[in-house]
């Protein structure tokens, strides 16, 4: 058992450091054409495509539901061994997909194009270019639709080099779009073109993972499967994480929609730089879950209690710890870096990326709580307590916006109702799976509070003394993430934690002294 976990520890760091190599790759590409099509598009344009964008991922809610039912499925019998109800979860995943598919496709056809034309705050000569770019958002996510079943295959395999390869290229062609939009010269509507050369890229790279799948993985082959219990199950299972997806997507693309409503594009820009910040760094945290989810289910299916708890734990911490390593340097300097990356930085942008990244670190913590309480199948009063907190997002947020409150009051909002969510999530648990609540006070909660005030003190004077400018900024930056990843090292880790590094660290060094 012990040798077991010391191999599948390897795994998730191995799986990690490649999707760390994607991710940073991902992250300079962002942060460079977010700021180039925010100056080929402009303002009211760049806005325009996020809220618009934002229309179409409110239909998603019902895919994210599935596609967390498919990956734990998949993942559950990948750790009992069993092939042939895998193929069974494959295709009936597929079916249920293609009639979502046309489901999807008609109320987006319907209710969705009547809310964009009537009812969004969208300038009348940018209103066809508006629908173009439905159209094209709507094409784009039945592809995505279509490829989840496949993407979940993948994950649950642990194939992380696949991932990496796919996210690099993605990457690519994502710049080379930007380029050819901001600098081609291309005699055409400048944001229709980018939305539909972004649905080309989806296309490209859903055919790939369908012939990667297909050629690697034994149940990725459909066959129309009627199994009734089965689908039952599985129906059952998405049907009531679908409460969970819509109150997340309700409280982003809801509030998205709110800021529309009561400010116009302008401020869709600023929550639109946000996300893109809050997006580059997240990722970090987003590729180790990523890697770490499936040893989480894998370990939930095999029955290993003492070591689900103890990635529940590791996974907590260490998704805090990364965002709090990436964010503070964000957070102390964000007025200067967003007037170094941005031409033009929109009203109330800096105070929506500070926001968003505290709202981000709360969410960190909760992770692997949401891994394994959907590896549990268990999820109906989960989904009702915890999915009902988080759907008083919009109504709050529009009561305090209609009281006249400064339009950042909806990450106010999402941050507390953050906190209160962990606290529910935690208890359930206890109850579920016996979690010991009292162990992970103290050592997530209690490290992460403790770990926070200690990074915050010697970066907060740095930046205090240092003159203004862009030198000031490097030296505050570079300080922080010194003294923050000291901090880390030396007070958030345990002692295994820190020999486990000291090993891994002497063996790449040891290795590349040899060549």
């Amino acid at each position: 058992m012990e040798l077991s976990q010391k191999e599948n520890t390897k795994r998730i760091a191995k799986n990690t450091l490649m999707l760390y190599v994607r991710m940073l790759f991902g992250m300079l590409v962002s942060l460079y054409t977010s700021r180039v099509v925010l100056q080929a598009l402009g303002v009211e344009d760049y806005g325009i495509y996020n809220v618009v964008g934002g229309v179409v991922a409110m239909f998603s809610l019902l895919s994210g539901s599935l596609s967390a039912a498919v990956s734990r499925f998949l993942t559950f019998e990948l750790g009992r061994n069993d092939l042939e109800r895998l193929k069974k979860v494959f295709s009936s995943a597929l079916c249920v997909h293609a009639l979502l598919a046309l489901v999807v496709f008609v109320l987006s056809e319907t209710i969705g194009v009547w809310f964009l034309n009537y009812q969004m705050n969208i300038p009348a000569d940018r209103m066809v270019a508006a629908n173009w770019v439905f159209q094209f958002s709507i094409f784009s996510f039945l592809l995505g639709l279509f490829s989840v079943p496949y993407n979940a295959s993948i994950v649950s395999h642990e194939r992380m080099g696949i991932f990496a390869f796919v996210g690099i290229g993605d990457s690519i062609l994502q710049l080379c779009i930007v380029l050819l939009i901001a600098y081609g010269g291309v005699p055409a509507d400048k944001l229709i073109l980018y939305a539909g050369l972004l649905v080309l890229k989806v296309l490209l790279f859903q055919l790939f993972y369908f012939y990667y799948c297909r050629k690697s993985f034994e149940e990725c082959r459909f066959k129309l499967v009627l199994d009734k219990p089965l689908l039952k199950e599985m129906t059952g299972f998405a049907g009531w994480n679908f409460i969970g997806a819509s109150s997340g997507l309700l409280r982003d693309q809801g509030g998205n929609i709110l800021l529309n409503l009561f400010y116009g594009p302008a401020l869709n820009a600023a929550r639109g730089i946000a996300t893109q910040v809050s997006n580059a760094i997240g990722a970090f945290v987003g590729n180790f879950m990523v890697a770490l989810n499936p040893q989480i289910t894998k370990s939930y299916a095999a029955g290993e209690s003492d070591y689900t708890f103890s990635l529940i734990f590791k996974g907590a911490r260490f998704s805090y710890y990364l965002l709090l390593w990436l964010a503070l340097p964000v957070l102390l300097n964000t007025q200067y870096i967003l007037s170094l990356w941005l031409d033009v930085v929109p009203d109330h942008a800096i105070f929506f990326v500070q926001l968003v990244l505290v709202f981000s670190m709360c969410e960190a913590i909760s992770n692997p709580l949401i891994t394994v309480m959907l590896a549990t199948g268990k999820i109906r009063k989960y989904q009702i307590i915890v999915g009902g907190l988080q759907m008083m997002n919009f109504p709050l947020s529009y009561l305090f916006l209609k009281m006249g409150f400064l339009p950042e009051v909806i990450v106010m909002v999402a941050i507390f109702l953050s906190l209160i969510c962990l606290g529910v999530r935690l208890i359930l648990l206890r109850d579920m799976i016996q979690l010991p609540v009292t162990r992970f006070l103290y050592n997530v909660c209690g490290k992460i509070i403790l770990v926070t005030v200690l990074a915050f003190v010697v970066p907060f004077f740095v930046r205090w003394e240092l003159p203004a400018g862009f030198w000031g900024v490097v030296m505050s930056c570079i300080v922080c993430l010194i003294w923050t990843a000291a901090i880390l090292f030396i007070v958030g880790c345990s002692a295994s934690e820190r020999r486990f590094m000291k090993e891994k660290f002497g063996a790449v060094l040891a290795k590349w002294l040899n060549r």
